[in-house]
């Protein structure tokens, strides 16, 4: 997937690289990579001077932030804000797909979920979109049609798709449901591995990844799976953090010069044995949370490096009631580290068969057959 479709996709996925952070309002989000910032005092006023002259208020802030440098400061209206903020609670009204770039340049299929409407009307990852309400997609960002696919937000309602696989095309029309995300599953492997994979940081996952160690029996090594998690609140990586450690940082970051910083909560189990896999699909919060772990010395890290998403967002509220996620600052791991445009380093590269690796590396430390 194309990471600037990531903010708009992540309603239909569940990956939610939107985070408030320990300050609430602050979103750790994708990097601008180039540092740069946008004034949203500077921001809210392009927007209210548009107003003044009839024009609309979001499009002027829209190339506000597109000249600020700020390449993934985004503006969303009332109705895509509040959606995104309703897809922090682990659910979303779609038809279960996510849309990515393919190598030609085409809008394609990249996942289907299991028992959506999509996956219902036989779609396919792989499979390219040419067209939604007989809008053709081409020339549009995946943002834009990742939001034609959402439409009103309203279950029930209709999306028409033209559909390319190979060289067969037809045409489909799909209604949109109301579709509960399953970030965190847990399950015991035969040698008594705790194996749990965290596709996201929506709202409840930290507890249910510290619920899981807890209930697991004594001695038994934890296999956790980062791969492909985009990201999520910070909130909840700081609570799954506290399951492995005794309370101390998780990270630190900055807001427009000013220092703060995330902490694990006291309690955690610092013995049990513990493996972590990433690769470069690990985002943002649980970039923050394998950066803690790692730096910490709590767990080994098998994989890829990860993404390298270390950005701070804020929202900014503009005069006509639209909002703009704004990159303010970024953070570091506990050691210092800078995430942004870098990602983690594993301690153990490995790629197609990373969880085998992982698994061994588990055994050595105690916690597997």
């Amino acid at each position: 997937m194309v990471f600037t479709g990531v903010l708009a996709t992540a309603a239909a996925t569940g990956a939610l690289p939107r985070e408030p952070g320990g300050a609430g309002a602050v979103r750790a989000g994708a990097g601008a990579g180039s540092g740069a910032t946008v004034d949203s005092a500077a921001l809210s006023r392009a927007a209210a001077a548009a107003m003044a002259d009839g024009k609309s208020g979001k499009k002027a802030a829209e190339e506000f932030v597109s000249r600020s440098g700020d390449r993934w400061g985004a503006v969303y209206d009332k109705r895509e804000y509040a959606e995104f903020e309703q897809a922090l609670d682990g659910a979303y009204t779609g038809v279960g797909l996510s849309a990515g770039r393919t190598a030609g340049g085409r809008v394609g299929v990249t996942r289907v979920r299991a028992d959506g409407p999509a996956e219902r009307a036989g779609l396919r990852t792989g499979d390219r979109i040419v067209s939604v309400d007989g809008r053709p997609v081409d020339g549009l960002s995946v943002s834009e049609v990742v939001s034609l696919l959402r439409g009103e937000g309203v279950a029930g309602s209709p999306v028409v798709l033209r559909v390319e696989r190979g060289r067969a095309d037809w045409t489909q029309t799909l209604r949109r449901a109301r579709l509960a995300t399953d970030p965190v599953t847990v399950s015991r492997l035969d040698d008594g591995t705790l194996l749990i994979r965290v596709s996201a940081f929506t709202k409840g996952a930290g507890t249910r990844v510290r619920d899981a160690v807890r209930a697991a029996p004594a001695g038994a090594g934890v296999l956790l799976d980062l791969r492909g998690n985009a990201g999520g609140l910070v909130s909840e990586a700081a609570v799954a953090a506290s399951a492995f450690l005794d309370g101390g940082l998780v990270a630190t970051y900055d807001v427009e010069g000013e220092q703060r910083a995330v902490y694990a909560e006291g309690g955690g189990d610092t013995s049990r044995p513990l493996v972590a896999l990433i690769d470069g699909g690990t985002m943002s919060a649980a970039e923050l949370l394998t950066g803690a772990l790692q730096d910490r010395g709590r767990a080994v890290t098998v994989g890829s490096r990860t993404f390298g998403k270390g950005s701070v967002q804020m929202p900014s509220a503009l005069p006509d009631g639209s909002v703009a996620e704004l990159t303010v600052g970024h953070y570091r791991t506990p050691a210092g580290h800078v995430v942004d445009g870098r990602g983690i380093v594993p301690d153990l590269a490995a790629g197609e068969r990373a969880e085998e690796r992982a698994r061994t590396v588990l055994s050595g430390l105690g916690g597997g057959s």
